[in-house]
């Protein structure tokens, strides 16, 4: 049987470092500590992260020492391979069950992982002894992002405000979240979902944990595992448009008046401003942090400047920030307040296309807005549900930070590796 170091070999010597990340993964739970040490220390010296190799050399020689596990899990943390952090963590929290730093650096890799029903049944397990922060805190976080909203809403109750003011951010976003969790459930449910806020309800969870309006459901792979996410998205100037029309509604239904749209400097985010400025028959002008009833439009945040993004944290009064495609796997700093769609890759339509911006937005202004007929499994997204469920979140709607929601919650979908 080919072991976990025999296939990180392999994809090493073709230089293919992302591939041997990638064939640890079936390996990280089954193979010994020892060979997933000795496995990530040659994906360390592959990129070049000494810190990396060193902690994972330590804990290949001493396996059984607490201390060596925590570093070596740490540090996969700390590097983006938080799947091979929970076997050497959970270990030396056997040895150490009271360790508190242990269980949060555990809790921290499983939540990397999204494996938040694990985070819940391993802070749990604590009962009553568990402490208020950060571990009920978690308790909660982990359970709500579970799709447990009753309960997580039931132990939020309780939890007193810290006493650490480094807490007290998280602890204001977790009120907005649980306070929006359950005003889109009943929303929901007044829109005549099936099952609000359950497995399937990404328009619900979407708001709830990011304060942000969903526009557009994939109409592609809902039976598929897809769940009204994309994959990697071609994108079109009727697709394009088509979010604009659902941006209009959205403003209509919650009785918001933008005086302008705000340009920011991207071509791809101009383009699209341009193109909702002709929609919406508004003056087009530069982003500027401090200007007030504006609708800031973007086609992709990921691919902002992070000092940008900073400035859009907190809005300006009567600030919209609006962005077409949402990277769901990798999310941008900030939450917009309206996504036209959540995929994970995206062309834009523009991408081979050198004429000017102008142009290109006047195409999409004047392409053909209505959904897409998809493959005929998604279930119905009438404009009328949309709007329903807009005009009862509205109060809420724009009255807390942009927190990055780094979680996809308990939504499942279909992704790329």
């Amino acid at each position: 049987m080919t072991n976990a170091m025999d296939e990180v070999r392999r994809f090493l010597k073709k230089d293919d470092l992302p591939g041997a990340v990638r064939s640890l993964r079936p390996h990280a739970e089954t193979a010994s500590i020892t060979e997933l040490a000795k496995a990530a220390r040659a994906l360390a010296d592959a990129a070049g992260f000494k810190d990396l190799a060193g902690a994972a050399k330590a804990a290949a020689k001493r396996p059984g020492e607490p201390q060596a596990l925590y570093d070596f899990g740490y540090a996969c943390v700390e590097h983006g391979i938080a799947f091979l952090a929970v076997a050497p963590l959970r270990e030396a929290l056997r040895m150490l069950p009271d360790s508190r730093p242990l269980l949060a650096e555990l809790v921290s890799a499983l939540e990397d992982e999204n494996r938040h029903t694990e985070a819940v049944a391993l802070l749990s397990g604590r009962g009553q002894e568990l402490p208020a922060w950060p571990e009920t805190y978690l308790l909660v976080h982990h359970t709500l992002l579970a799709g447990d909203l009753d309960t997580a809403a039931r132990i939020g109750r309780t939890l007193p405000a810290p006493e650490d003011p480094q807490w007290s951010g998280a602890h204001a976003r977790q009120q907005h979240r649980l306070h929006r969790t359950d005003r889109a459930r009943r929303a929901q449910g007044a829109a005549g979902h099936a099952d609000p806020l359950g497995r399937a309800d990404l328009r619900g969870w979407h708001y709830g944990l990011t304060g942000g309006l969903l526009g557009t459901l994939s109409p592609y792979g809902w039976d598929a595992g897809m769940t009204g996410r994309y994959a990697y998205l071609g994108d079109s100037h009727e697709q394009c448009r088509q979010g604009l029309a659902r941006l209009a509604l959205a403003l209509e239904a919650a009785g918001r008046r933008p005086a302008t749209v705000s340009l920011l400097p991207g071509r791809s985010d101009r383009i699209l401003g341009l193109a909702a400025a002709r929609v919406l028959g508004l003056p087009a002008v530069p982003y500027e942090p401090a200007r007030t009833d504006t609708l800031v439009v973007a086609y992709d945040l990921t691919a902002a400047d992070p000092d940008l993004l900073r400035t859009l944290h907190a809005r300006a009064d009567g600030q919209i920030l609006s962005e077409h495609a949402t990277r769901w796997t990798d999310p941008p700093a900030v939450s917009a307040d309206f996504s036209t769609l959540l995929c994970q890759f995206v062309s834009p339509p523009w991408k081979d296309d050198p004429r000017p911006e102008e142009e290109i937005a006047q195409d999409i202004a004047l392409a053909a807005a209505g959904p897409d007929e998809g493959d005929g499994a998604t279930p119905p997204d009438p404009d009328g549900a949309f709007r329903a469920f807009v005009t009862a979140v509205r109060d809420g709607w724009l009255t807390a930070p942009r927190d990055r929601a780094a979680s996809p919650g308990p939504v499942p979908s279909s992704r790329f590796a």
